[in-house]
């Protein structure tokens, strides 16, 4: 125990470093913006470590919560309540957005110059167009095995699920490879471990480079939109997350926000939610939450739950038409948001994946509105942030309230965790309390808990 609480006290210098890191590199982009600029490869390096990891951890998360129930119709009940749940959750977004957009009237006053002009053409023909038909077919790989290489997250998903059924129907069969899988994930999650002690040069090279681009004075002639954003992102976290979390589940939203405390600097350093999405599922199935609900919700709400990106696709649309002397009628400020939704889906985690989604949805529908997208370029990034923390906050409240729904969740071991009662081992990202009460019973070897013992409906509420 002693030398395990060593290595957890290595792991809270490390995110120390990670701040003074952050603070080195905000100074190195004033300083020397242009030194900052060729900083840009070491934070994109960084990330693009991180997401190698993200199919590994995701195929091995599903396939072990989905191969230790009975029931496929648990995991489809899972499913749909999800896509459920985003649907409306977006929905809500995207009005508030609406309102705060209206009320605040960001944009207004503002003259559009030929550089801006310039830059929004530059974003619209690299957004691209894809309709439903294309995206849904996307969600099929090429072959098994390029869904591991493509970084897509749902074709990932896809082979899982399909994995995941097929070890479920092969019973007593499948458990070897089940444990063989168990075995992988902790590799993973080991691997995942040893990457993160880049975290601080990472978050250097990221964060120098947005400010060495950015620089002060864009930040000042868009302060308005850009505090209204942060405000409004604040207000959708803290008053309909954090009321949903306390009303359904009846836990606190700060003490969840402070368990993940870790993964929202991860997020800030580096304006990817790709980059804690390994560390979401883990710390969620230590939390208590069953590997089926982590293992469907969190990918599928990277790609659906769109909550940050779907406020900034409001205000953002608000803004230009407003810089363009052009204001959106209430009609067409319903429309246009009914068509965001559609044009929103993917846009999660991908940095400034925002900005091509609000040209390529403006291009399709108001064409004249997409020279003011160069308007607020410059500050994409720094938006970039408060997209991708509300992103992750509404997809790690979204899997417990899920859970809830479904009774898949421990909620003595939720307070326990969120208590600092039972800490997450930060060496390894994978311990024995992972998946609920399963960790309080004896295990021989390192397999994973949820395939140890006789197969159940859920690696919840039942001792294994």
């Amino acid at each position: 125990m002693a030398a395990v609480a060593g290595r957890r006290d290595r792991t809270h210098y490390l995110y120390i470093a990670v701040i003074a890191a952050v603070v080195l590199g905000i100074t190195v982009g004033f300083v020397a913006p242009g030194v900052a600029v060729e900083l840009k490869p070491i934070g994109t390096g960084f990330v693009n470590l991180i997401k190698m990891m993200i199919s590994p951890v995701i195929f091995c998360t599903i396939v072990l919560g989905i191969g230790s129930v009975r029931k496929a119709a648990k995991v489809g009940a899972v499913g749909g309540l999800a896509l459920g749940y985003f649907l409306v959750m977006s929905t809500v977004a995207l009005a508030i957005g609406l309102l705060v957009g209206n009320f605040v009237e960001p944009g207004s006053g503002l003259q559009i110059t030929e550089a801006a002009k310039a830059a929004g053409d530059k974003a619209a023909d690299g957004a691209g167009g894809e309709s439903t038909a294309d995206f849904l077919l996307g969600i099929i790989p090429t072959t098994m095995v390029s869904a591991f290489t493509g970084g897509e997250v749902l074709q990932t998903l896809l082979v899982a699920l399909m994995a995941g059924f097929a070890l479920q129907a092969m019973g007593a069969a499948g458990e070897p490879v089940l444990r063989g899988i168990g075995h992988i994930q902790r590799l993973v999650f080991r691997i995942l471990a040893m990457i993160m002690w880049a975290a601080p040069v990472g978050a250097f090279g990221a964060i120098a480079a947005v400010v060495g681009e950015t620089g002060l004075d864009a930040l000042k002639s868009l302060a308005v939109i850009m505090i209204g954003f942060y405000v409004t992102c604040a207000l959708f976290v803290f008053v309909i997350l954090g009321g949903l979390l306390k009303l359904v589940a009846g836990v606190n939203l700060f003490s969840l926000l402070k368990y993940l405390g870790r993964e929202f600097l991860l997020i800030l350093s580096t304006s990817s939610s790709e980059s804690a999405l390994p560390r979401l599922i883990a710390k969620l199935e230590h939390m208590g939450v069953s590997k089926p609900v982590v293992g469907i919700t969190v990918p599928t709400g990277y790609s659906f739950n769109l909550d940050g990106t779907a406020i900034y696709l409001t205000m953002a649309s608000l803004f230009i038409a407003n810089a363009m002397g052009d204001p959106l009628s209430a009609s067409e400020q319903i429309s246009l948001l009914i068509f965001m939704i559609i044009a929103s889906k993917g846009a999660a985690g991908v940095t400034g994946a925002g900005l091509a989604t609000l040209a390529g949805g403006l291009q399709s529908h108001r064409p004249e509105l997409v020279d003011g997208v160069g308007l607020i370029v410059g500050i994409d990034r720094f938006m970039s942030e408060a997209r991708a923390v509300t992103n992750f906050a509404g997809n790690a409240v979204a899997t417990v309230l899920v859970g809830t729904w479904t009774k898949e969740i421990d909620k003595e071991r939720v307070g326990e965790v969120l208590a600092g009662r039972l800490p997450f081992d930060e060496t390894t990202l994978l311990d024995d309390g992972h998946g609920g009460p399963a960790a309080e019973e004896p295990r021989a070897g390192a397999e994973s808990p949820a395939v140890t013992g006789p197969r159940q409906d859920s690696g919840v509420g039942a001792k294994v």
